[in-house]
């Protein structure tokens, strides 16, 4: 079984986020490797953000003891965004069976858009 999750946000969204808590909210959010490959860029942290969203709707939802770090979106060498699961989301994606996630990530100058696809393992 597939399972799927898209997001969409405005990119003002996280810039206001981030002109009202700035570090607290960014530490909160992502990890240190996901704000050391953004470099504060506001397309690249928003279209994380969705990123982390459609995970959450893929699998369902919240799992108990979340915290937004547990999903990370990084970069291979060539470029191509990546998932990685940490605790609860973790254990959520393998109490699915789901041994495999994708990501694809696109914005343009007001939205950030991410659609990600999860597959069990055959």
């Amino acid at each position: 079984m597939p399972y799927i999750g898209v997001d969409i946000i405005a990119l003002v969204r996280i810039e206001g986020a981030i002109a009202r808590w700035g570090d607290c909210f960014l530490k909160r959010v992502y990890t240190a490797a996901e704000l050391e490959l953004c470099g504060g860029h506001v397309p690249s942290l928003t279209s994380r953000f969705a990123a982390k969203e459609a995970v959450i709707k893929a699998l369902g939802g919240l799992s108990q003891g979340f915290t937004w770090r547990d999903i990370e979106i990084l970069s291979d060498p060539r470029g191509r965004p990546l998932i990685n699961l940490y605790g609860s989301m973790r254990e959520r994606a393998g109490g699915l069976g789901v041994d495999r996630m994708e990501v694809s990530l696109s914005d343009c100058d007001e939205y950030a858009v991410a659609f990600v696809f999860g597959a069990e393992a055959k």
